[in-house]
């Protein structure tokens, strides 16, 4: 039994600086990461005097020993918390975790410049405006961008290419400049102008956008005018469709609807006046988290990696408020202000935002229920010790054995947890046709690129090696191992399965095949489990057999979405393959030239033979070999 945790002589010799604390527990166990502006005195606050809170009380209990890191300032003892807490993911700490990145407007870095919706790391030769709150934000705003300004989405290659205007014109939302339907400064503008609308200057740009049609109907420009004036109509309904203060206002709208297992966060973004939409956020937390703490919380780990507006609206009273705002203020530039408004149009805000938040909850629970229920009912139904919290299914896709591709998805308490899901490309033979590829005398290229294939078809083969593949990582433990796998198959398949595993010496694992059943009827399913002579079958009602449904028809769709994207990728490829004297190099040239093999087809021999690499009688070829 470990010694109970002197804190009497810990704080003693505990500095007042400011600084971040990690509290441990037996084994190591990180139990809580916490910042302060005194160590001394935010830490003695943990053992002087009870606090009320008995998840406070049985985390201190559990403490054996406590480490902390001095900082130069609070607003490093803030960051440095959040970043502790998003890596080690301490047992106490309320942890916010969000699987994607915010999506971003881009304008391209070109002539005439493209604009798009990107999710990544930024680079510095493109515009970027955003963040928003989701996906639909940002394909809402371009919708408004293109109706409004004409600016092409279009890819640069596709561009390049262009004969005559694509149907994006001839919807009118695209100026075809690809064509030259437009100047190079009549583009520029309208990218200026779109910038401005994107900025906030959305009543100055209006103001612009009259004086230029006056002045165009002067000139007796009635076409222009004309034009100008319905696109001020057309940016009057935006602002008055969306608006929300009344004013050109940034704000971001942070609340909290707690509950004692599970609670939610929502952000409502607001710019210009306008609503954006919002993002719910569940945090992991301890049962019964205060919503302040959750409000806090939230706020230093989501601002450190999003740039935070110049005011944000808060639900809840934050301890640390000072700090935060110093520390949004010093990474964003400028001050930050975090606000609880007690009246006007923001309180409406929150109360807006409130609802939504508590709507998502409430939605999520109901969620959680049902999956808790079909948790314990496969626990009942497969006779295991407890109820699986992680569950995952294989399936296998591919055409008539070509471009062979196994999926693994997996579901966890709250459902599908899409950021652990896995395909695996497998690599076949045709007998018939390789028998002599890897003979003796093959290339070693092509023995290797043989060497582990599989032969076309070979369902229970592609479920050997996908099955060892991933459980040979599970086994490494560079991944969770399940406590139920599933094969979307017969006998054959679940026998290969445990043939893999027990390759691995992977052991107490339970293993089920989903068979469709001798009607191949949904409800119908037969569960084979290697345990069991017969197999099993649920009530087309059960709780569990939906879940299984479930899961399977995942691990359905998410093979034959990777399948059908190899399968294009190969396409492409191989009718190029066919063509004599045209290698890798030239296919990739003509690929990324012409932005894909549809362009390729319709170009004629003077376009393919200005591709570095194909000359005459090559380009010849290949527009013989598509016409």
């Amino acid at each position: 039994m470990a010694a109970e945790f002197d804190s009497r002589s810990f704080l003693q010799q505990l500095t007042t600086a400011p600084g971040v604390y990690r509290m441990y527990g037996a084994q190591d166990e990180l139990l809580y990461v916490g910042k302060a502006k005194s160590l001394k005195k935010r830490v003695s606050q943990y053992f002087l005097r009870a606090s009320g809170d008995a998840r406070i009380e049985a985390m201190v209990s559990q403490i054996q020993r406590i480490e902390v890191t001095l900082t130069h300032t609070e607003d490093e003892a803030l960051i440095l918390e959040s970043n502790l807490i998003k890596e080690l993911g301490p047992k106490y700490n309320i942890v916010y975790r969000d699987d994607k990145s915010y999506p971003y407007v881009r304008f391209s870095a070109h002539r005439y410049p493209r604009i798009g919706y990107y999710r990544g790391q930024k680079t510095g030769e493109h515009r970027y405006f955003g963040p928003f709150p989701s996906a639909g934000a940002v394909k809402e705003t371009l919708y408004t961008l293109q109706k409004l300004f004409k600016l092409r989405p279009c890819r640069d290659n596709f561009f390049a290419h262009r004969q005559r205007a694509c149907l994006q014109y001839q919807i009118k939302r695209c100026s075809g400049p690809c064509v030259g339907l437009i100047s190079e400064a009549d583009y520029a503008r309208d990218v200026r102008n779109a910038v401005r609308l994107l900025e906030g200057k959305a009543d100055a740009l209006a103001g612009e956008l009259t004086v230029e049609m006056e002045q165009a109907a002067e000139a007796l420009e009635f076409e222009r005018a004309a034009s100008l004036r319905d696109q001020i109509a057309a940016l009057k309904r935006v602002r008055e469709s969306r608006s929300l203060t009344g004013g050109a206002e940034d704000l971001d709208v942070v609340v909290v609807a707690p509950h004692q297992s599970s609670s939610c966060v929502v952000v409502m973004s607001v710019r210009d006046g306008m609503n954006l939409g919002h993002r719910s956020h569940f945090p992991r937390h301890p049962p019964h988290a205060a919503p302040e703490e959750l409000l806090e919380s939230f706020l230093s780990q989501h601002y450190l990696d999003q740039p935070a507006p110049p005011e944000i609206l808060v639900s809840h009273a934050v301890d640390e408020e000072a700090m935060i705002e110093a520390a949004l203020s010093a990474r964003a530039g400028r001050k930050v202000t975090v606000n609880r408004p007690q009246r006007g149009a923001k309180v409406r805000l929150l109360e807006m935002a409130q609802a939504t938040a508590a709507q998502a909850l409430s939605t999520r629970l109901v969620e959680a229920a049902s999956m808790d229920e079909r948790m314990l009912e496969l626990q009942r139904a497969l006779d295991l010790e407890q109820p699986p919290r992680r569950l995952e299914c294989f399936d296998i896709s591919h055409t008539r054995g070509e471009r062979t591709v196994a999926s693994c998805v997996v579901f966890n308490e709250d459902g599908p947890l899409k950021s652990a899901y896995r395909k695996f490309n497998l690599e076949t033979v045709d007998p018939g046709r390789d028998a002599g590829r890897a003979g003796p005398s093959a290339p070693t290229a092509v023995a290797d690129e043989l060497r582990g294939a599989i032969t076309a078809g070979d369902d229970y083969a592609a479920i050997h090696q996908a099955v060892k593949r991933r459980y040979a990582r599970i086994k490494g433990g560079e991944v969770a191992a399940p406590d139920v796998l599933f094969i979307d198959g017969g006998l054959g398949q679940l026998n290969a399965a445990l043939e893999a595993l027990d390759e691995l010496e992977f052991s107490d694992l339970k293993v089920v095949a989903i068979a469709k059943g001798p009607t191949r009827k949904p409800g119908l399913e037969e569960l084979i489990l290697p345990d069991r002579e017969l197999p099993l079958r649920l009530p087309p009602d059960s709780p569990a057999l939906h879940l299984i449904q479930r899961i399977r028809d995942e691990a359905h769709r998410f093979a034959i979405t990777g399948h059908r994207d190899r399968r294009e990728k190969a396409r492409v490829s191989s009718s190029l393959e066919e063509i004599e004297g045209l290698g890798p190099a030239r296919r990739r040239a003509l690929l990324t030239a012409f932005g894909g093999l549809p362009a390729v087809k319709r170009a004629s021999v003077d376009e393919l033979a200005k591709i570095e690499g194909v000359n005459r009688p090559l380009a010849e070829r290949i527009y013989a070999h598509f016409h």
